[in-house]
């Protein structure tokens, strides 16, 4: 299942080159994950009650073309693999007219409150977190 989330660039994501920081374009990503998340019905506050977390372990990002305040800006975001404790997404930034402006892939594990890597829970599987072939 691939998503989308649209964001609107606001003026304190910009820096003194007039245009979105760097930085801010991981603040993106995670949002259209968590956003990503919610649209599945992904329970992510019932698997941190659980003693869970998912943490990010590694994004490799390209950045492609600069986004300016107010560009409207589109989030792909996709599950590309999924093993036992950890997952990878893809997720792209784009302009509304097409623009590739960066594009990324989000490595992730879950993580037992004791901080060792541990399987998600069987219960917390949705179809969404399984990529699509």
């Amino acid at each position: 299942m691939t998503t989308q989330t649209e964001i609107t660039v606001r003026s304190y994501e910009c820096d003194s080159y007039s245009h979105v920081n760097n930085a801010v374009y991981l603040n993106y990503l995670e949002h259209a994950r968590m956003d990503f998340l919610h649209k599945i019905k992904f329970d992510y506050k019932g698997i941190v009650k659980e003693g869970f977390s998912l943490y990010v372990t590694h994004i490799d990002i390209h950045y492609k073309a600069s986004a300016f305040l107010d560009d409207k800006l589109i989030v792909e975001t996709k599950p590309t693999k999924l093993k036992h404790i950890m997952g990878e997404f893809t997720q792209t930034i784009k302009k509304e007219d097409g623009t590739l402006c960066a594009e990324a892939t989000v490595t992730w594990a879950s993580v037992k409150n004791d901080g060792r890597p541990a399987k998600i829970p069987e219960e917390f599987m949705v179809d969404g977190l399984i990529p699509e072939n």
